[in-house]
């Protein structure tokens, strides 16, 4: 990364999702630097995914970086997010076990996403597991909290389904 698209990618970090008029401006600047960074067009296909809700569009973005950097812990991430709010969750399946093999990944949330995939296909009892070990990749008690609540909604979940099978 050059400082000068580094500069700019920065900046539009900065602005994002707070001020989408910048952050384009900046980031638009940065592509303009180095077309083929992968934070870079990560961070398009977040606000094509995030704020305009155009998951076609991110899904390039997104299928972009990585191919121009593989190994990129932060593209994974929201690539899986977009995939699963777009209901493409075999894509999201595929990326998860291939994220879950780079090295210096946080496991711990792309594990959750797992969970979430899971869950999307109403399969309760196998989303519990991803998020049993996600607390051996957790280093924090907010992270710990939040799997715990996590367990205990999706457990919550399950006990419905229970319910209306009995009915």
């Amino acid at each position: 990364m050059t400082l000068t698209k580094s500069k700019y990618y920065f900046e539009a970090l900065d602005n994002y999702p707070y001020s989408l008029p910048d952050c384009l401006e900046a980031l638009n600047y940065a592509l303009s630097y180095d077309p083929e960074d992968a934070d870079s067009l990560c961070l398009m296909g977040r606000i094509y995914s995030e704020m305009l809700t155009d998951y076609e569009k991110a899904k390039t973005y997104f299928e972009e970086a990585m191919q121009c950097n593989v190994s990129n812990l932060n593209t994974p991430q929201h690539y899986i997010k977009c995939l699963l709010d777009n209901e493409d969750l075999d894509e999201a399946e595929k990326l998860i076990n291939y994220a879950l093999k780079i090295k210096g990944i946080d496991k711990a949330r792309i594990l959750i996403q797992k969970s979430l995939l899971l869950e999307i296909r109403l399969e309760y009892k196998k989303a519990v597991e991803p998020l049993k070990e996600a607390k051996k990749y957790s280093y924090n008690q907010n992270m710990i909290d939040f799997l715990k609540s996590r367990e205990k909604f999706v457990k919550s979940k399950m006990a419905k389904t229970k319910r209306k099978v009995k009915k």
